[in-house]
């Protein structure tokens, strides 16, 4: 099989429902794809549903909630393709969009991974968070995209419109090719959800491989399927996993500095979430880099095999500066006012 096209699903029925038809529909690929849905252990009707409604469609039935990655990385082991199409079930796809990105990366082949153009489904016209028109990072570790800096999401005027290196592409929808996904043993199990991609990009990235957004293809994404913004739980992921992919893939030498600023941004953070009354979220910050410090040690293996396979020095698509302190203190809130502080030239080798 050329491309399998894989849908993620727990308790998503509605989502299903509402946005597998147009997958369906739109995912033509030479009668060379397949659309397959792993499920999470659902405890809702979605097995049901899709055996009633869509009895064709290959289902793979895991015996758990597994997170997002190691729901993939258990379903991506039973499939057979060159490409691997990591889908939300909460996205509406566009005509003929698997076109514009399998032949970019047939083309490419140092390509790793890529994603389309992600807008919202909610309001069209602007980039969607999860991923906008491809990722970056600062220096510390947050990341940023070309359309979403922090909160604030861009309208779409076509201004992110060309082919462009990034760091990290989304997991809302991720066109991975299947033999480096299991070479770099898939997205980090630990890590449950969020910040999974970004970690596994960061890998590929060190090992020489790009990542690219292709805004040619482009789809629309509600996000917030599994967690919204006001769930603690999505505050600790995030800021427990930033910390381990951190961990992960810098050196010890590049790890001192990031201490000490990421220590008083995250206690800010946390202080003003307690002032505007979200102590719970505060709590979980906390949580999060306690959770950090007792888990690294289990990473000491995971961090000498990545520096073992580090082909490149400083991998592109990373802002030199604090992206907190040039979004909040000098208000620079668009992606066009970071791109000259950005390498977008992979360094020289080791």
């Amino acid at each position: 099989m050329k491309v399998s096209i894989v849908i993620l699903n727990y308790n998503g029925q509605k989502l299903l429902e509402q946005f597998l038809p147009s997958v369906l529909t739109n995912s033509l690929y030479n009668n060379d794809y397949e659309v397959i849905i792993a499920d999470n252990g659902s405890t809702d009707n979605s097995i049901e549903f899709l055996k009633h409604s869509y009895p064709a469609i290959r289902l793979i039935l895991l015996d758990k909630n597994y997170g997002f990655a190691g729901g993939y990385n258990h379903a991506l082991t039973q499939i057979d393709a060159e490409y691997f199409i990591l889908l939300n079930s909460d996205v509406q796809v566009t005509e003929n969009w698997i076109l514009p990105l399998i032949n970019y990366m047939d083309e490419h082949p140092n390509v790793a991974a890529c994603q389309p153009k992600i807008l919202s489904y909610a309001e069209p016209s602007r980039f969607e968070h999860a991923g906008a028109c491809g990722g970056y990072i600062d220096k510390y570790g947050y990341p940023f995209c070309r359309g979403r800096m922090f909160t604030t999401l861009e309208e779409d005027l076509g201004q992110y419109d060309t082919i462009a290196d990034v760091f990290w592409a989304s997991g809302a929808c991720l066109v991975i090719r299947s033999v480096l996904f299991a070479q770099m043993g898939g997205f980090d199990d630990t890590f449950f959800a969020h910040m999974e991609e970004i970690d596994l990009c960061w890998r590929l990235k060190n090992r020489g491989y790009q990542i690219v957004c292709i805004p040619q293809s482009a789809i629309y994404h509600v996000g917030g399927g599994s967690l919204d913004a006001k769930n603690v739980r999505k505050t600790y992921l995030n800021f427990r996993n930033n910390w381990l992919m951190l961990y992960k893939n810098l050196t010890d030498e590049e790890l001192l500095p990031i201490y000490f600023f990421r220590f008083f941004f995250d206690y800010v953070a946390a202080l003003q979430m307690v002032l505007t009354f979200q102590r719970g979220h505060a709590y979980h910050v906390w949580k999060a880099r306690h959770d950090f410090k007792s888990m690294r040690n289990l990473y000491a293996n995971q961090r000498i095999e990545n520096q073992k396979n580090k082909i490149i020095t400083k991998p592109s698509g990373i802002l030199n500066r604090s992206l907190v302190l040039a979004y909040h203190l000098y208000r620079k809130k668009h992606f066009s006012q970071l791109k000259e502080l950005i390498s977008f030239n992979q360094h020289d080798k080791l």
